[in-house]
């Protein structure tokens, strides 16, 4: 059985979920610790780089930016309180919340223009859509749709 301490790239993959170039390009960024070599020059990922990339790989798909994962790693690696990283992940609720309502009022206004569309011209050409009308008037004239 193959060791934690020599896993090669694509095993390493595997694992994390993440694709081998991205694996490469934290490698670039100094987001994870360049890999070992093998002789024939084929990189090696010991137990502790698989379990950063293993991080990496959840606060990727938890929407943090490498910025934010840098903090968050960074919080791990320095030994700070556990509240460093509550205010990254906080800082980051705050922003997908507010993504969340902008998205419910782009739905609650598509939802608008599906329902206007047949009620008011289903059926017609393009030329007689008010969904494209009300679109193509300036934002001045239209409806405010969002901020406002």
């Amino acid at each position: 059985m193959q060791s934690v301490s020599d896993l090669s790239i694509g095993q390493v993959a595997t694992r994390t979920g993440l694709s081998v170039p991205t694996i490469r390009y934290y490698e670039e960024i100094g987001l994870v610790r360049q890999a070992g070599r093998r002789e024939g020059g084929h990189r090696t990922y010991g137990a502790g780089q698989l379990r950063r990339l293993t991080f990496i790989a959840h606060c990727r798909d938890l929407g943090f930016t490498i910025k934010q994962t840098r903090s968050l790693l960074a919080v791990t690696v320095d030994n700070r309180p556990c509240a460093d990283a509550r205010t990254i992940a906080q800082t980051h609720l705050n922003a997908v919340d507010a993504k969340i309502a902008e998205l419910k009022e782009i739905r609650r206004h598509l939802d608008g223009f599906v329902r206007q569309c047949v009620d008011a011209c289903a059926g017609s050409s393009a030329s007689y859509c008010a969904m494209i009308d009300d679109l193509s008037k300036p934002a001045t004239k239209r409806k405010r749709r969002r901020n406002g």
